[in-house]
């Protein structure tokens, strides 16, 4: 009997402070005139263990991450190494330790014409990459959003606004990931589960609330200077610098506004199988 009253208040405690990212919220009470009065409760990660950390009392500095030029035996960037040392606590990572496989990564700001042309590569060399959206790409593009996800390929939260995560306050920081969670589950069927910061910037307090919210941060272990699309780099050269940074568990960082990516993606992926590298 003691068991069972037992296990009912924790089950009404655990109701009232749970909210959809798994933060305390605001709960009622009776006061001692028998009235409800609100009770504002502290904002803490709540995990299978129990609540493990007060979100308030995490740091808010700002990070800008990089992986570096420095690598070890393996040719891991040690930057990336470093990270995962650090924040692998908070399911955030930028480079696979688990795997030898290389993992291409998208990031999907806005649309240059180039998006088809790499889906048509990665098809035909059967290999599956990650698209890190936003949510006005989303909208703008479902036509090839939806060609992601038919060919087998992840899409993954980038924001709504592409706001620097770290320079908001956790409730807002949670609606830039669940807002746009909630919109891919009602317009394309999809649950994402990995989420890249825009810019690479975090703080711990950002990394823990996308944790709280049920996502991975997945940062990225090498990319290279492909975003300025008035700048591009010499196909040949980029070639080069993408093989021969290829290591074990590597998360290539790549943006597909890229004419140079587009052209090159093909013999890139050739060129790392030859190096004796698999993809995802």
């Amino acid at each position: 009997m003691d068991k069972l009253i037992i296990a009912k208040a924790a089950a009404v405690f655990t109701a009232s402070v749970l909210t959809a990212c798994g933060m305390a919220g605001n709960s009622e009470r009776e006061d001692s005139n028998g009235e409800l009065s609100s009770v504002s409760a502290k904002q803490v990660m709540i995990t299978a263990e129990g609540a493990k950390a007060d979100i308030s009392a995490l740091s808010t500095e700002k990070h800008g991450y990089g992986q570096g030029v420095l690598v070890d035996d393996k040719n891991r960037t040690t930057g990336a190494l470093d990270f995962n040392s650090a924040y692998g606590k908070y399911s955030a990572a930028a480079i696979n330790e688990d795997t030898d496989s290389i993992t291409l990564t998208f990031d999907q700001g806005y649309e240059n014409g180039y998006t088809a042309k790499i889906l048509d590569t990665l098809k035909e060399k059967k290999v599956r990459a990650v698209f890190f959206l936003v949510q006005d790409y989303a909208e703008r593009n479902p036509e090839l959003v939806q060609r992601m996800i038919d060919e087998g390929h992840t899409v993954a939260n980038h924001s709504v606004h592409h706001y620097s995560m770290p320079s908001l306050a956790p409730e807002t920081a949670r609606a830039e990931i669940m807002d746009f969670h909630k919109y891919m589950k009602d317009n394309f069927g999809v649950e994402m589960k990995l989420f890249r910061p825009p810019m690479g910037e975090f703080s711990e307090q950002s990394l823990a609330v996308t944790q709280e919210c049920g996502y991975k941060t997945m940062l990225w272990s090498f990319a290279y200077a492909d975003w300025n699309v008035d700048d591009q780099p010499e196909p040949s050269a980029a070639l080069e610098k993408l093989r021969s940074a290829a290591h074990p568990g590597a998360i290539y960082l790549l943006h597909s506004v890229s004419s140079t990516n587009a052209q090159i993606l093909g013999d890139l992926i050739d060129g790392l199988r030859a190096d004796g590298f698999e993809l995802e």
